[in-house]
């Protein structure tokens, strides 16, 4: 099968590490990584990649300018291999620069095309949240794309970055997916201890404590392959129970996560209750300035701090920036410093030499992670 992770913008490399580290031969392209394999392949990506937003397989590519050249195709597609009996389907289309841009007629074309090979009426689920990813039955997504079409079945079902611990949320949540990648774009030694002074809900924290113990993001989750006419749900079941074997009883780095928000720190510790590592987290009720090491050696201090767009202004913002720096500076030498930054000129307020990871967005903004040696002239 044609396979694809969909990554947010500029997670492509490091997801293509991800991968490969996994076995998987892959390479990295605008949007995600992309490969040649199996269903075991697509089992693997599911249950363990931390940082994919789904996991899909092409099952149709083909160049269409007219509605009677999208039907011709269409039928030719093996609809059937993906639909389970019984199961509804959802689409959700983009159209640019094509002939054909009305996204509800492909739909609806597309749907005729699925009935005829299945021989019976389809039912259509309401339109997918891509947010939310809950998708209800089988989800097509459609591209066309200078006429130009790519038709993919998601073999995800919601979101991969749903992991199912976070129900609680403090202000201005950080997805799981980008909280593994800041721990993968920084990188850090699993073994090392990692400290978060402004955790909020405790992402970060719960992330690396599921990475550290190697406990798979999606062990507890149903994947939309599954309900596929010939899922191999005995080998995915396997697949299950060998990475239960390999969960580790304790973290073997020791971690960190306070907040001063009391509030926080309670949402913080029933997600990582939820997620199976509240005894491997210390967490405190605190203020950046009491922030201190923990663990032997030095370790990683990370966080998603502020940006001023949400929460507080500039000039409060700018001194968090300040007192986050003195507080590295003078406790956290010979630490490594890795943060999101939502701008330069924050970054300058930490008088700590920054190099950038990656690029992002994280709920719109457009931020960078960046890193740093504490210590280092």
């Amino acid at each position: 099968m044609k396979c694809f992770a969909i990554a947010a913008p500029g997670l492509e490399p490091l997801l293509e590490q991800e991968l490969t580290d996994l076995s998987i031969k892959c390479h990295a392209v605008p949007g995600g990584v992309e490969w040649t394999g199996s269903e075991s392949s697509v089992a693997i990506a599911n249950l363990w990649s931390r940082l994919a937003t789904r996991v899909v397989v092409r099952i149709g590519e083909f160049r269409a300018r007219t509605f009677f050249e999208l039907e011709r195709h269409a039928k030719k597609v093996e609809w059937d291999k993906y639909i389970g009996p019984g199961a509804p389907v959802q689409f959700r289309v983009t159209a640019r620069k094509s002939k054909l841009y009305h996204t509800g007629a492909i739909a609806e074309r597309l749907e005729q095309a699925i009935g005829r090979k299945l021989k019976r009426d389809i039912v259509v689920a309401g339109t997918e949240d891509d947010d939310e990813g809950g998708a209800e039955g089988q989800l097509f997504i459609v591209r066309v794309e200078r006429d130009e079409m790519v038709i993919s079945a998601d073999t995800s079902g919601a979101l991969l970055h749903r992991r199912g611990y976070r129900q609680a949320v403090a202000k201005a949540p950080l997805r799981e997916t980008l909280a593994a990648a800041m721990l993968h774009g920084a990188p850090w030694n699993t073994r090392a201890p990692l400290v978060d002074p402004m955790c909020g809900s405790g992402t970060i924290a719960i992330e690396a404590a599921m990475i550290a113990r190697k406990i798979p993001p999606g062990l507890d989750r149903k994947f939309a392959f599954l309900d596929w006419p010939g899922a191999d749900v005995a080998r995915w079941n396997a697949l299950v129970e060998h990475a239960r074997g390999q969960i580790l009883g304790k973290s073997p780095a020791t971690i960190a996560a306070s907040d001063r928000d009391a509030g926080a720190i309670e949402a913080a510790k029933s997600n990582a209750q939820r997620a199976g590592v509240l005894g491997d987290i210390e967490f405190a009720v605190q203020a950046i300035s009491a922030a201190s090491p923990v663990g032997k050696g030095p370790g990683l201090l990370i966080t998603n701090p502020p940006y001023g767009e949400r929460v507080g202004e500039s000039k409060a913002i700018r001194n968090l920036y300040a007192q986050l720096g003195n507080v590295a500076r003078e406790k956290f030498d010979g630490w490594t410093l890795a943060m999101l930054s939502p701008g330069k000129a924050l970054e300058g307020e930490l008088k700590i030499p920054l190099e950038e990871r990656f690029k992002t967005s994280n709920g719109g903004i457009p931020v960078r992670l960046v890193t740093g040696a504490i210590g280092a002239r």
